[in-house]
């Protein structure tokens, strides 16, 4: 499998589950009214978020890779900062292209760690530039 489709795959079951919580949160929150589910239910999304960037703008990286044949972790690192830029400017109301945004410092707290989570799975599966032949670039 290649590393493409195995991001993909991953993006897209975190989109499912980013789906799912923004679906039946109200749902939930109505049967379990705790302050600590609450912030969980509400800050959940920008983890989800955050890795869905991580993972979206490193495959992009990768795939524009294929002419530059710039060193992967250079792109790992660019798609995680480029990402961060997007959803901590997102939180502090700086754009809104993600939507009507509450100022909460728990959805920064969940931001940064998608951010970690999804830096840490790109550095766990070191995803490579493919050349047009299909290996692996040296």
């Amino acid at each position: 499998m290649s590393d493409f489709s195995i991001l993909l795959r991953i993006q897209i079951g975190v989109i499912l589950i980013f789906i799912l919580f923004k679906i039946f949160r109200s749902r939930l929150l109505y049967n379990f009214p705790s302050d600590h589910i609450q912030i969980f239910l509400y800050s959940f999304p920008n983890f989800c978020e955050a890795i869905i960037g991580v993972i979206f703008l490193t495959v992009a990286g990768l795939y524009i890779n294929r002419k530059y044949q710039i060193k992967e972790k250079y792109i790992y690192i660019m798609a995680t900062l480029l990402s961060a830029i997007y959803v901590i400017t997102q939180e502090y109301k700086i754009h809104n292209i993600g939507g009507n945004n509450v100022d909460d410092i728990n959805d920064i707290w969940f931001s940064l760690g998608g951010l970690l989570a999804g830096l840490s799975l790109i550095l766990t599966l070191k995803p490579k530039t493919r050349n047009y032949t299909g290996h692996s670039t040296p």
